[in-house]
């Protein structure tokens, strides 16, 4: 029991990281940018379509409260195949933690150590967050719930303070569909493979939670808000900085930021904003790190300590797949997001259409 306990997490905590898992990485990029000032509907069409697969997500969980996601492929599609699948899950999410591994590296050479190699930064970036994953995902739902006031409150200051000092040029988001839907939808697949799909990692936690009645509408709702707020912050590099600028720029909202200046005295805000950003991309490395650690100790009966550094170092090494930053952010906004859509929306269709036909639902959790 008192290993049980160690591993409950609360209602709060849960939606506290979302919320941090979410923003994450994300606002470092320019969202839609194929979709030029009509990103926000790109976006807004992605997070539709992202909401339907996060209640495809908590249906999973309902039917079957206890398994989480490793677990129940394994109990569904037998233990062969549900084993294959499982490590490809695990695959999946060790190489979205190298990802935001290599988000991290170049974001600190750019602004703030850019005399410190890449290779030392990531090595010293991944032996801290993989000390949080070693105590496994209670530590990290803590941590995010102490950190998700900041993180709310710092953003709500920047949007302010853009919005305030004039940056905004709202006649940018005109023409509204110039070029059609084309261009719309071209851009909506990658949006919904990241971020909004990417909830699917929530599927080895959600059995964790202490009160498993209660957390469908607030896991809904801290959807829906941090969702705006993703369409809103990315709206804003069109609006300040204008299409053309907005898609070349590296950090786009950094730009934006970078541009804020009051009477001489709120300066600098990017040393705010890139504090946050930091924020963001630990807490969903180490997201990414405890989900594919998890799965190797659920498939193999070994320690999740056990498992941190031999993962940690295939983590590490993936990052530097990319020769450049460039290649990294091609290859991860427009090259690989249908890949991805395998793990987010194909796999767990599949698992849930099994469920169904598999037993009668778990009546006991039914009502959140």
């Amino acid at each position: 029991m008192r290993e049980l306990k160690k591993s409950t997490i609360e209602v709060p905590e849960l939606v506290g990281t979302i919320i941090l898992f979410e923003i994450g990485s994300t606002t470092l990029y320019m969202i839609g940018s194929k979709a030029k000032q009509d990103a926000w509907l790109a976006m807004s069409i992605a997070a539709s379509i992202g909401l339907v697969l996060a209640l495809l997500y908590l249906a999973i969980y309902y039917r079957d409260p206890e398994r989480d996601l490793f677990e129940l492929f394994r109990h569904y599609l037998g233990k062969r195949l549900g084993t294959v699948i499982s490590l490809s899950f695990v695959v999946y999410f060790a190489y979205e933690a190298s990802r935001v591994l290599r988000d991290m590296g170049e974001l600190t050479t750019l602004i703030l150590l850019n005399k410190t190699p890449l290779f030392i930064i990531m090595l010293l970036t991944v032996i801290v967050v993989g000390n949080t994953v070693r105590y496994g995902a209670r530590v990290l739902f803590l941590t995010c719930l102490a950190l998700i006031p900041i993180m709310i409150l710092s953003y709500l200051f920047l949007g302010t303070m853009i919005v305030g000092t004039g940056l905004v040029e709202y006649e940018q988001i005109m023409p509204v569909l110039e070029h059609g839907w084309e261009p719309i939808w071209n851009a909506t697949v990658p949006i919904v493979a990241f971020p909004f799909g990417q909830l699917v990692l929530f599927l080895v936690f959600f059995p964790l939670v202490k009160e498993k009645r209660r957390f469908r509408s607030p896991v809904i709702i801290s959807y829906i808000l941090v969702s705006l707020f993703l369409i809103v912050f990315n709206q804003m590099n069109f609006l300040v900085l204008g299409s053309y600028i907005a898609d070349k720029s590296t950090i786009p909202l950094l730009q934006v930021i970078q541009l804020i200046e009051i009477i001489d005295v709120f300066e600098r805000m990017d040393v705010l904003f890139v504090l946050i950003l930091f924020m963001g991309i630990g807490i969903k490395m180490a997201a990414f790190f405890v989900g594919a650690v998890t799965g190797l100790q659920k498939i193999t009966g070994i320690g999740l300590k056990k498992w941190v550094i031999p993962l940690g170092i295939m983590i590490y090494a993936a990052s530097f797949l990319s020769p450049n930053y460039s290649h990294h952010i091609w290859l991860g906004l427009e090259k690989l997001p249908l890949m991805f859509l395998i793990f987010q929306i194909a796999m767990p269709l599949l698992l849930f259409i099994i469920m169904l036909a598999h037993r009668k639902p778990n009546t006991r959790y039914r009502k959140a």
